[in-house]
C-alpha cells in the first residue's frame, strides 16, 4: 500500500499543469518581490526588491544605481509589464537603456524641464490672433437686435434728426441714385510657425531644480493615481542634496500608499535618503576600488534600511538568529567587453 507521501506526490504530479503545489501550503512571505537581474544582489535581498513600496537607492553618480534600475526595469518590460522613467535632469540614454534590454516600447520616459513660459510662447504662435477673440459689440435697438431699451424712448431726439437732414447744408444722396457698394477685401489668416522652433518646445536644462522637481512630483502622483504601472522610478539623481532633502514627508507618505494599493514598485534614485520611514527598502551605493572603464566597473552595496525582516511566524525563538551578509559586491561590464 503507497505511503500518504507518495500519493501526494502523485497528485502533484497529476495537477502540476493546472493547479501547481495543490497540497502544498505557499511559504509565506512579507511582501512578494520582483528580482533586479543581478545575482549578488538578489541574494542579499532574498529575491529582489519588494513589490507594491518604495526602494530607495542611495549614492552618488557613477555608484551603480542607474544600472540597478535599468536592469529591473528590464526583467519587468520583458515579462510584458508596463513601466515609467520619471526623468529630473534629462539624464537618461535610451541607448544605454536599450543596450540593457529595456523594452522601450513599454517604457514611458519623461523629460522634466520644460518651462511654463515656453509652453505659453508655442500655444501663442498656433493661435489666432487676439482680435478674431473679442466678441463684437451687440447693436441695441428695436431693428438692430440686442438688448435696447423700450421703443418709446427711441423717438426722443427723433425730429431733431429730421430737421438735421433737411437743412440745405447736410447733403445726402437722393434715395433714387444708385450708390456703388463699397466691398472689403477678405482677411486672410496665415499661422505663423516661425516664433518658436523645436528646440524651443524641448526641456530645458536652465529651469531651476525646485520647478523640474515640482513637475516630476505631479507626474508621478498621477501616474499612482491613474495606475497601470508596474515600476516607477523617479530619478532625483542628479539634483543637489539640499533640494530633494526639502520634499515634504508627506509627499512620500501618500506615494508609500499608493504603491501599496497598485502593487506598483517604485525606485528612487537621490544621493541623499529622503524618503524616511516612508521607504521600505534602502540600499548605499558606493563604487569600488577596482574601476576598469574598458570592461566594466566593480560596485559595493549595503542594505541601510529593510521594514521586515523577521519571519512570519507567531513565536519568538530564545536564540538569536544568524546573522545574514549585509553587503554585496558585483562589477557592471560594458557591451563591447563581451562575455568571459
Amino acid at each position: 500500500m503507497p505511503s500518504a507521501a507518495q500519493i501526494r506526490l502523485q497528485i502533484e504530479t497529476a495537477l502540476e499543469r493546472k493547479i501547481p503545489g495543490a497540497l502544498t501550503p505557499v511559504a509565506k512571505v512579507i511582501r512578494p518581490v520582483a528580482g533586479t537581474g543581478i545575482d549578488a544582489l538578489d541574494e542579499l535581498l532574498k529575491g529582489g526588491l519588494p513589490v507594491g513600496s518604495i526602494s530607495e537607492l542611495v549614492g552618488p553618480e557613477c555608484s551603480g544605481r542607474t544600472s540597478v534600475a535599468l536592469s529591473f526595469l528590464a526583467r519587468m518590460t520583458e515579462t510584458g509589464k508596463v513601466c515609467a522613467w520619471i526623468d529630473v535632469s534629462n539624464v537618461l540614454d535610451p541607448n544605454s537603456a536599450a543596450a540593457v534590454g529595456v523594452d522601450l516600447a513599454r517604457l514611458l520616459w519623461v523629460r522634466c524641464g520644460g518651462s511654463q513660459r515656453t509652453a505659453q510662447r508655442a500655444s501663442r504662435s498656433f493661435a489666432l490672433p487676439e482680435k478674431y477673440l473679442v466678441p463684437a459689440e451687440a447693436k441695441k435697438g428695436l431693428h438692430g437686435g440686442g438688448c435696447g431699451g423700450h421703443p418709446r424712448n427711441e423717438v426722443k431726439g427723433l425730429s431733431e434728426a429730421v430737421s438735421g437732414l433737411l437743412r440745405p447744408e447736410a447733403i445726402a444722396p437722393r434715395c433714387a441714385e444708385p450708390q456703388r457698394r463699397q466691398r472689403s477685401k477678405p482677411e486672410i489668416f496665415e499661422p505663423n510657425y516661425s516664433p518658436v522652433s523645436l528646440a524651443a518646445v524641448r526641456p530645458s536644462d536652465s529651469m531651476s531644480p525646485w520647478s523640474r522637481m515640482d513637475q516630476a512630483l505631479r507626474v508621478t502622483d498621477q501616474l499612482l493615481q491613474g495606475g497601470g504601472f508596474s515600476a516607477i522610478v523617479l530619478d532625483l539623481g542628479s539634483v543637489a542634496p539640499e533640494f530633494s532633502s526639502r520634499v515634504p514627508l508627506a509627499t512620500w507618505f501618500r506615494y508609500r500608499a499608493a504603491a501599496e494599493r497598485t502593487q506598483a514598485s517604485i525606485l528612487l534614485l537621490t544621493q541623499y535618503a529622503c524618503a524616511k520611514s516612508s521607504a521600505e527598502l534602502s540600499l548605499r551605493f558606493e563604487p569600488g576600488d577596482e574601476v576598469t572603464v574598458f570592461t566594466g566597473i566593480e560596485h559595493r552595496t549595503e542594505v541601510v534600511r529593510r521594514r521586515f525582516t523577521g519571519t512570519a511566524e507567531n513565536f519568538v525563538p530564545l536564540r538569536k538568529p544568524p546573522q545574514r551578509a549585509n553587503a554585496a559586491s558585483w562589477q557592471s561590464r560594458t557591451e563591447w567587453a563581451g562575455s568571459r
